[in-house]
């Protein structure tokens, strides 16, 4: 793949200034092909054989490699995938068929960023450092190479390694590809990123979006505690936060989802709730409790049953819109917060 370029993150109207075209309808054939499952251009058979051919001289369609596919028996799918330069990333397939009869919605959980620069103390990822941000080929191929293994996908999530708003313009440019009416047509309404909490990306993305749906990893309202647990609160307080999150609400008229993961004895107390529950309120967001997924060697412990029960009764107490997400993937280490090390 070395010196060859990438067209799974061009627009139509992208590809013919970036490879060799011999009429301009060609860009959006290569385009469809690209979105409906091609993965090299020979492949490509309503292009000519020489066209094909010098395509395939100076581009590729993809130039991640899956190295490894693990699959739990939850039916979670993780891929480990390789790109040219080195750099390693995992994108996860979620299948949830929670929503009843018929089959199971499937979601493209995928990485912005290869390691992660945040350190947050509970976070896999956030321990390997930062290597570099992906470019939009890197994040489309990532669905792409997903949906090549489990069929049509109902939605992405970009909430895999990295953070997203430090990575916005390839996020864009990989949303605006997958959403192209001539080629996958996802909806934006399917999208989801979630943050860390980046108070300046937020309100960017408000102003330019894509509108997505929004998702900020809160962990717990006690500025203290997640300073503590996530050094990005520091320079982004939780006053900063509140203010972003209301923003991007009145902006798109979409509510944003805190997500907190619960640390056995560390933030799942009632007074932590309470806590939670002031900050939801005033953001009016509703709030996704996450049982923390064990990780060796972290000073952490999962929550019990009992705790996560009480956690939830609290919220919803307090008049809270609060769900509690359903453990997915563990066995593979493809679960929230997990990746960066394949088992």
């Amino acid at each position: 793949m070395s010196g060859r370029v990438a067209i799974a993150g061009f627009l139509p109207e992208e590809l013919g200034a970036a490879v060799p075209l011999d009429q301009p309808f060609r860009a959006r054939q290569i385009f469809g092909q690209v979105a409906r499952g091609a993965r090299s251009f020979d492949g490509m058979t309503d292009l000519p054989e020489p066209l094909r051919s010098a395509l395939a001289e100076t581009a590729c369609v993809v130039s991640g490699q899956a190295l490894q596919t693990l699959t739990d028996r939850d039916g979670t799918v993780k891929l480990q995938v390789a790109f040219p330069d080195g750099a390693r990333i995992e994108a996860v397939l979620l299948a949830d068929s929670s929503g009843g009869e018929g089959a199971a919605r499937k979601t493209a959980c995928v990485s912005c960023q290869a390691g992660c620069a945040l350190g947050c103390a509970f976070c896999r990822t956030g321990q390997l450092g930062f290597t570099r941000n992906l470019s939009a080929a890197e994040i489309v191929e990532q669905f792409l190479l997903l949906e090549s293994r489990a069929g049509t996908l109902d939605s992405v999530v970009f909430m895999g390694m990295g953070e997203p708003l430090l990575n916005l313009g390839a996020v864009r440019k990989a949303a605006a590809v997958l959403s192209h009416s001539l080629g996958r047509g996802l909806s934006v309404r399917r999208m989801t990123l979630s943050t860390a909490g980046i108070v300046a990306g937020i309100y960017e993305l408000a102003d330019a979006g894509p509108a997505v749906r929004l998702a900020v990893s809160l962990t717990t309202a006690d500025p203290a505690l997640r300073e503590e647990l996530m050094p990005v609160a520091r320079d982004n307080p939780l006053p900063d936060l509140q203010e972003a999150i209301r923003y991007y609400a009145r902006k798109t008229g979409r509510r944003c989802t805190l997500e907190a993961a619960l640390l056995s004895g560390r933030n799942t107390s009632r007074f932590q709730m309470r806590l939670l529950a002031a900050f939801a309120r005033d953001t009016e967001a509703h709030v996704n409790l996450i049982p923390w997924n064990p990780l060796p060697g972290l000073p952490f412990a999962e929550p019990t049953d009992a705790e996560c029960r009480e956690a939830l009764r609290e919220l919803v107490r307090a008049g809270v819109n609060a769900t509690l997400r359903t453990k997915r993937g563990q066995g593979i280490g493809g679960a929230c917060g997990q990746l960066g090390g394949s088992r």
